[in-house]
């Protein structure tokens, strides 16, 4: 299969070398040239504009996006001399970012109108997923869907994709994801602070490794916290207690209002995570360790 592939981050670089692989025919491009250059190195085909990229695709094309939701993924789509003003009738583009889905179904439907196909690709797994295997939760029409299966399998652990829906439905799935790894990261944060102040001296290493052998909370989450500790010392010294976020658990926290369903855990994760700018905690720093261990998100402290 060939695939255009624009978007050469942590996720969509290590994307690419899985594809190449299994032996994709890959056309990667990106906003800036240096990824582009490194993945021609790993054996991939390159473009240095979406014009290039769409040029080099035979028909039916096939474009994956993987860039920043909200105006980055609107760029690459709409403006001009992007990719809806380079595709034909009868191609397909794949949104593999973190979008809100109410865009989604926006973009679906103006896409449409020039009979471009769209799907919604939530992808879960952070850069290691994406290099040994994701898992992918799919929105759009079925058919297109069907007719791109093997693609979504061959990016997946074994059974860790699907079709969740018409148009939306993958990213609202992935954005309630979101919202759930958030309070399951802020029980944790909270948990190991109530054990880091007990008045026994605990081994939190050691308690991280034992909770991740067959107990009820064991968790990729809990063994990702084990290997912080290994890796920054159970005081976490050198990681912020201010916790980034990239808008998932607000899109949740305010669409279950919409929804009229009551999500006070999510809610209390979102709102810890604004204050933790101005008010950081151990709790803080395990969020953070555990931000990094799988999203390879930037923690350390501001010097």
């Amino acid at each position: 299969m060939q695939i255009g592939y624009f978007g050469l981050g942590k996720m969509g670089f290590n994307m690419v070398l899985r594809l190449l692989d299994r032996s994709y025919n890959v056309i990667a491009c990106n906003r800036s040239p240096e990824p582009i250059k490194e993945v021609a190195k790993a054996g991939a085909n390159t473009a240095f504009t979406c014009a290039d990229l769409a040029k080099n695709l035979k028909a039916p094309r096939l474009v994956w996006i993987m860039v920043p939701a909200g105006k980055p993924t609107d760029e690459v789509i709409f403006e001009e001399g992007n990719l809806i003003n380079l595709l034909q009738r009868g191609d397909t583009i794949i949104d593999g970012g973190n979008s809100f889905y109410k865009d989604t179904v926006r973009r679906y439907k103006k896409l449409g109108e020039r009979g471009i196909n769209f799907l919604d690709a939530g992808v879960s797994g952070g850069p290691n997923g994406a290099r040994n295997g994701a898992s992918i939760m799919v929105g759009g029409d079925r058919e297109v869907y069907k007719e791109y299966e093997v693609l979504f399998k061959d990016l997946s652990v074994p059974d860790g994709y699907g079709y969740m829906g018409p148009s939306g439905a993958g990213h609202f799935v992935k954005m309630v994801h979101n919202g759930i790894e958030y309070g399951m990261m802020q029980a944790i944060g909270e948990g190991f602070e109530v054990l880091k102040a007990a008045p026994f001296k605990l081994d939190l290493k050691k308690v991280a490794e034992v909770y991740s052998r067959g107990t009820v909370i064991e968790s990729k989450l809990i063994s990702w916290l084990k290997s912080a500790y290994e890796q920054h010392g159970e005081d976490l010294e050198e990681i912020s207690g201010s916790i980034s976020q990239s808008g998932e658990g607000l899109w949740t926290s305010q669409t279950a209002k919409e929804l009229g369903v009551p999500v006070p855990i999510i809610e209390g994760s979102v709102k810890f995570r604004e204050q933790s700018e101005n008010n950081p905690s151990y709790t803080g720093r395990v969020v953070s360790a555990l931000r990094n261990q799988f999203g390879g998100h930037e923690v350390k402290k501001k010097k």
